[in-house]
Parts: structure tokens; sequence; C-alpha cells
């Protein structure tokens, strides 16, 4: 990981001052310097105004009427910096919290020194990444002439650090810093969580600058589509939570149909991973398969936020969300890219949604009977 040649520096938010003097020593050990030490909320905010520091680390419990999560959240919304939370102990709500307010990672206290080092460069790691392609995205909504060269050239040139951020979270859970069960497997899972996430926008803008280039070709092959319904709701298990009721019901035989199953697993994924972020209050996303006047038919139906008939008319546009989705995060490719499968097959959309509602989107596709 390639970080600039000035000393990294960090802001410890900490109400014990022993243990913050402890920890002072070792991360100027390893090389980074300490911007100050602070024990309150209200500090924190104001310091890291004036100071800007490279990287934060919070402890949740700290001094005042607000503690380490919400002082995290309004530095969030001024400033673009990471955050480190620290804590004595780690429960399920607590870390969803965190995860809400865009942590960059979860330490638990006593500090080691290597997880220390680690889970700040894996962190400084994920923010550059993570700034480059803020400006990416930027560069692509302008839609310059060079857009389509360009987002080739980068998508290749920040895969490298994908993959080292994603070996370093490897080497971190391979390594003997798990003495606590269950609490560094949950901060590894995170980072995980976030190259699949930052991956997956990658090909993304690949795939849009593509398409807005003519160069996405269909490759029809004969396509089991119960199998490959099937195939995709097992690997969005993962995604989904204990509130949420995954279904797939098929009413009709397998069909013998010519289609581009890569693609046509993209926009179902896209779908159904859409379906299951737009719940987060959980019920019932479903997949259903049908066959009518030589079309094949997908229903995707979720019994989330909804979405304004505005929006519905703006929905297959680039970097288009809705006004409702609040902290759920996205891009506003996801549908786009749908809508592009869907054209190359001859196929049709349709939405159906209201707010607080759900949402059901139908895509019907021409039924092309396999010669073989």
């Amino acid at each position: 990981m390639n970080f600039p040649e000035k000393l990294i520096s960090i802001l410890i938010v900490e109400d014990e001052l022993l243990i913050a003097k402890n920890l002072s020593p070792k991360l100027e050990k390893l090389g980074y310097k300490i911007a100050d030490i602070v024990s309150s909320g209200a500090d924190a905010i104001q310091r890291a105004g004036e100071m800007k520091p490279d990287l934060i680390l919070m402890d949740i419990v700290i001094k005042g009427d607000i503690d380490g999560i919400e002082t995290a959240a309004i530095i969030n919304q001024e400033l673009d910096m990471p955050i480190i939370y620290t804590t004595a102990y780690a429960d399920d709500e607590t870390l969803q919290r965190a995860e809400n307010t865009g942590s960059y990672g979860y330490l638990l206290k006593p500090f080691k020194q290597r997880e220390l080092h680690a889970t700040i460069k894996i962190a400084l790691s994920k923010h550059q990444e993570a700034v480059r392609m803020q400006k990416i995205i930027a560069l692509a909504a302008a839609k310059s002439e060079n857009e389509s060269r360009f987002i080739s050239m980068v998508y290749h040139d920040l895969n490298t650090p994908l993959t080292t951020i994603q070996l370093s979270a490897e080497m971190l859970e391979d390594s003997d810093l798990q003495g606590k069960p269950g609490t560094t497997n949950k901060n590894v899972d995170r980072i995980k969580k976030a190259v699949s996430s930052m991956s997956g926008l990658l090909e993304d803008i690949l795939m849009i600058s593509k398409a807005d280039s003519g160069r996405i070709l269909l490759n029809l092959k004969p396509v089991n589509l119960i199998d490959l319904c099937k195939s995709i709701l097992e690997e969005l298990q993962p995604i989904a939570t204990q509130k949420h009721f995954v279904t797939f019901r098929s009413l009709t035989e397998n069909l013998p149909a010519n289609l581009d199953a890569k693609l046509l697993q993209h926009l179902l994924t896209n779908l159904l991973s859409n379906a299951i972020k737009y719940s987060p209050n959980g019920g019932t996303v479903s997949l259903e398969l049908s066959c009518e006047d030589k079309q094949v038919i997908f229903c995707v139906r979720d019994e989330g936020i909804g979405m304004t008939a505005e929006y519905q008319g703006r929905l297959f546009q680039q970097f288009e969300r809705g006004a409702n989705v609040g902290k759920i995060k996205g891009s506003g490719l996801g549908l786009c890219i749908v809508k592009h499968i869907v054209d190359l097959h001859g196929g049709t959309i349709s939405v159906e949604s209201a707010i607080g509602k759900g949402t059901t989107f139908i895509v019907a596709l021409p039924l092309l009977v396999s010669s073989h």
C-alpha cells in the first residue's frame, strides 16, 4: 500500500487518559503522528475541523452528551476522513450502529500493536480508494468524450489496490489476532464486504462504459432458468437479514430458452439485491418465474420503502436515486445497466410501486427456443 511521504496524523478520542497515553507511543513507534488527544464528542468535532487529521481513532464511550458513534456521524457530515472505532466490548447492536456511520474499522481494547497497525493501514487504503471512486463517478457523470477509454483504464488500475486490501484482510484473519472469538471475524467480514462493494461498483462503471459505447454483445446459449434463479438466490442469502424472507416460485416447467446467462445473472442479482437493500425493515422478497405469449417473465417483488411516481419516470437514468433512500448506499448505476440488458435481449421492463408499500419489477424477455 503506497501512502504519501508525510507522516499520517491521527486524532485520538479517548475518555481514559491512561489508555490514550499508552496508545500514543505505540502509534508513534509505528510511524504515525499524534494530532491531538481529546475526551469528548464536542472537542473531537472541533479538533477534527481545525486539524483535518488523516484518521480518527474514536472510542465509543466518551465524555459529553453524545457518544463516539454520534460524534462520528456529525464529523462525517462535514469532513471526509476515515474513522476507526475503539471499545472494550462488542455487541451486534453497537456494531450495526457503527457500520451505519460508515466506519472504516473496529478495534477492541486492549490494543495489540500488530492489529492496530493492520487496521489503520487497511482503513487508509479503503479511504484512498473511496476518494478515487468518487472522482471516477464524477467524471463519468460529466460525460466527457474520453469517458469510455478513461473508465476502462482506471478500472484495471484500481483492481490492484483492491486486491491488496483483500489480501490484507485475509492476513489479518489468518493471523493470531483472533484472541477473542467472534470479534475480529466481524471486523474482517466488514472489510471484505467493503471490498466486494467497491469491486461491484467498478464492474457497474465498466459495464455502463461498454453499454454507452455499444461494446456489450449478447452471448446466447441454452440456459436452465430454474437452476439459475435458485443459484442467484443462494448467493444473495448473506446480504439478507433475519428479518427478510427470500422466496422463489416457478409457474412453469424448465424452459428451453437461449439467453445470455451472465447478463441475466447480473440483471436478476441487481433487482434482488435492491429489493433486499431497500427493505431495511425486512419482509418478503420474492422472485417469480413464468412464461406467457412466447416470453419468459421474471417478477421481483419486495415490501420495502417503495418510490414516488415522479422518480419512476427517471428510474433507469444514470446516477438517479430516489429522494426517500435516506442513508441507504447506492451509486444510481444498477437499474441503468438492467435496462441496457433488457434492451439487448429485445425485452421490456416495468415497475409498480408506492411509498411505504414496496416495489415490483416485471421483466419480460423473448422466449428464444433452443435449437439444441
